[in-house]
């Protein structure tokens, strides 16, 4: 840069208008802003629909949550329809309950055969074959 005493008239104008070094004085702006930009708050605009934005987030949300318990209604839905042992079959005390009230006897049978009118000397049924 020319010392302030060596300059003139015509070197006046090479002279960076901002007067910071390295720029040359055409795109600053005092602002921090450079002229050619349409709207110097563009990056904030955003601001100005903050409420619509807002209740957009929120729906969304809120329409997020909905899908989630309704995903866990189906999944609790679908586990009451799955055959699960531990909660379907009956526990070890319950068992041990049923098989103490059977009981067998034999005495019974043989009057049961002598009520019985099957034949004992009949041929074995096959389905699908005649005799």
């Amino acid at each position: 840069m020319p010392e302030p005493t060596e300059m003139n008239g015509p070197d006046l104008g090479k002279m960076p208008v901002g007067g910071a070094p390295g720029t040359d004085g055409k795109d600053s702006v005092a602002n921090g802003h450079k002229e050619n930009e349409s709207n110097p708050f563009a990056e904030y605009m955003w601001m100005e629909n903050e409420e619509e934005y807002n209740q957009q987030v929120e729906e969304e949300l809120l329409e997020q949550e909905f899908l989630e318990r309704c995903f866990q209604e189906m999944l609790d839905e679908e586990d009451q329809d799955w055959f699960i042992p531990e909660r379907d079959l009956p526990s070890v005390g319950q068992i041990q309950q049923q098989l103490n009230g059977l009981s067998v006897s034999n005495g019974n049978g043989d009057e049961i055969l002598r009520k019985s009118i099957l034949n004992p000397e009949a041929k074995e049924f096959v389905p699908g074959v005649k005799y």
